[in-house]
């Protein structure tokens, strides 16, 4: 699957962080998810919107989101825990 990381064999998540550049909550949420993800060994991306039609269309001032595998996981505010326990049950490394 093209959105998947390969790891150690194993297919990783990706997760995509949607954002808009005036978006000051944006930038806090990269940086709370950001230790989280790579400790499970998948992938982060953030992805300006406003750079999409489509996307500003669907997203708008929504944001930010966090998408996983194309699947919409939470808005504006994140669960460190329950990042983590989607992370896992995606097939993500053993988080320490």
């Amino acid at each position: 699957m093209p959105n998947l990381v390969e790891e150690a064999g194993q297919p990783q998540p990706l997760v995509e962080l949607m954002v808009r550049e005036t978006c000051g909550s944006c930038e806090r949420v990269f940086a709370q998810i950001e230790p989280v993800v790579k400790r499970a060994g998948a992938r982060l991306v953030a992805v300006d919107v406003d750079g999409d039609d489509e996307l500003a269309m669907e997203f708008g001032d929504r944001v930010p989101v966090v998408v996983i595998d194309g699947d919409e996981f939470a808005c504006w505010e994140v669960d460190d825990a329950e990042l983590e326990a989607e992370l896992r049950a995606r097939g993500a490394a053993s988080i320490v």
